[in-house]
């Protein structure tokens, strides 16, 4: 966490300057001061606050700098605490460093803010979401020998019980009695078994039915008989993304006590190959009753995620749904690796998405839904089919999904090209997982703590 300035020394201080000059993230480092100066051309935002304060925190520690002081005066005079608290929020994520198994340890960074009083909850605030990032990072960039579904439900669960946060496992003895048959089709090719993961947030007002949060979380992707190649497979590992995401959001809501209900539901399975492993041409029966023609075993994660869903509607009687995955390589061949993809069938709900994603510095676009896709996925055997019969990947996977929220109000959220990026393309990310989702989706919810 990002401390208030009280007076410890510190090798560098870091100024911002305001104005309407330069470039927007130029740098000029006066090393005999021991200034590093960020220059904002234009009008400041919170996210030009989060990206200055992490290109200065990278600088310093290429520098090999290893504590420093932000100035926070100016970001507080033009934005407010909050102001302060994305600056403190950049600087944070800047200094993350995925889990490493090699011996020796990184270096620490001490890093103060100063210039502004009265930051505390502000920055306390920030700092929830900030760690909730991280800790979705963590689980991301874990290689899949060391996470599979009971590590990773283990480890979701002891975070949110932490925090007071109601945690139901539910093993696959119970998800089978569930009839969850598209959820098993996938996990039964594996000999780690799956594990449904629920988190219950009941934050807000007694009886009003929670908004779910629902990620995917495939801890391995082999493909199944629809087997990836080589390149493919050394990716999958970052496969439960979705999962993270809303597991983070849960864990931030928790700590600053947003008064509202929310449940996440996370199906973490393995796609691996076996004799017992589903294959191409199949039908399976959902939970919901809808049966489903298998076209392609490495279309897996919206079988999960129907099941998962129907499994939010049915038994947690949640009102309103956004589910989470990466989930195509359609959206990543669409929108590249800044622009996670959006389907909704409700306008007002997607515009609380859209506002949510901008106070948390996301970017998501809207894909159109028109009926002529959901023909794309009708099956001559079966209700449903789970690959397109003519293209349209990103949004067909979508429209699939889509099919289990039985009319409520539905945001589909497609993370494929943000979840992991190889090179950062914004200063406060780091090679490997992004976190991706997680301060969208928590400002979505507190979004809505502030309607009731």
């Amino acid at each position: 966490m990002v401390k208030l300035w009280q007076g410890e020394s510190a090798q560098w201080r870091v100024e911002l300057e305001l104005n309407g000059e330069g470039a927007a993230l130029s740098l000029r480092m006066k090393e005999e001061g021991r200034v590093l100066s960020v220059c904002l051309g234009g009008q400041p935002t919170e996210n030009t606050l989060r990206r200055a304060a992490a290109k200065a925190v990278k600088a310093l520690r290429d520098l090999g700098v290893n504590s420093a002081v932000l100035d926070a005066a100016p970001a507080v005079k033009a934005l407010g605490p909050e102001g302060a608290a994305a600056l403190a929020q950049g600087a944070e994520l800047a200094c993350y460093r995925q889990p490493s198994w090699k011996q020796g340890e990184d270096k620490p960074f001490a890093l103060y803010l100063a210039g502004g009083s009265g930051l505390e909850a502000a920055l306390a605030q920030a700092d929830a979401v900030t760690r909730a990032v991280c800790f979705a990072r963590d689980l991301v960039n874990c290689p899949a020998n060391l996470l599979t579904p009971e590590d990773m439900a283990r480890r979701m669960a002891q975070a949110a019980g932490e925090l007071g946060v109601e945690v139901e496992l539910l093993d696959q003895a119970r998800t089978r009695a569930l009839g969850m048959g598209a959820y098993h089709a996938v996990a039964d090719s594996a000999i780690h078994p799956p594990q449904l993961t629920v988190l219950r947030w009941r934050g807000g007002k007694q009886g009003v039915p929670p908004i779910a949060l629902v990620g995917k979380g495939v801890c391995c992707d082999t493909g199944g008989y629809c087997l990836k190649t080589a390149a493919g497979l050394k990716g999958t590992r970052g496969d439960m993304a979705g999962g993270a995401a809303v597991c983070g959001a849960l864990l931030a809501l928790a700590e600053n006590k947003i008064p509202v209900n929310a449940v996440a539901v996370i199906p973490a399975v393995e796609n691996r190959l076996s004799a017992d492993s589903f294959l191409p041409g199949d039908v399976i029966r959902s939970m919901s009753g809808k049966t489903i023609q298998v076209n392609n075993t490495d279309a897996e994660g919206r079988l999960i995620l129907a099941d998962a869903v129907t499994y939010a509607i049915h038994l947690e009687g949640a009102a309103r749904v956004v589910d989470i995955a990466t989930l195509t390589g359609a959206c990543v061949a669409a929108l590249g690796f800044t622009t996670a993809g959006l389907l909704s069938n409700d306008d007002g709900f997607c515009a609380a998405l859209l506002n949510a994603a901008a106070r948390a510095g996301e970017q998501y676009w809207r894909l159109p839904h028109f009926p002529e896709y959901e023909k794309m996925i009708e099956s001559p055997v079966a209700d449903l089919c789970n690959q397109s019969s003519d293209g349209c990947g990103a949004i067909t996977a979508g429209l699939f999904v889509g099919a289990f929220a039985q009319g409520l109000p539905w945001i589909h959220l497609d993370i494929a090209g943000t979840a992991w990026v190889d090179r950062p393309r914004w200063e406060y990310q780091t090679a490997g997982a992004t976190g991706a989702g997680v301060s969208t989706l928590y400002e979505l919810c507190r979004g809505l703590a502030d309607e009731s």
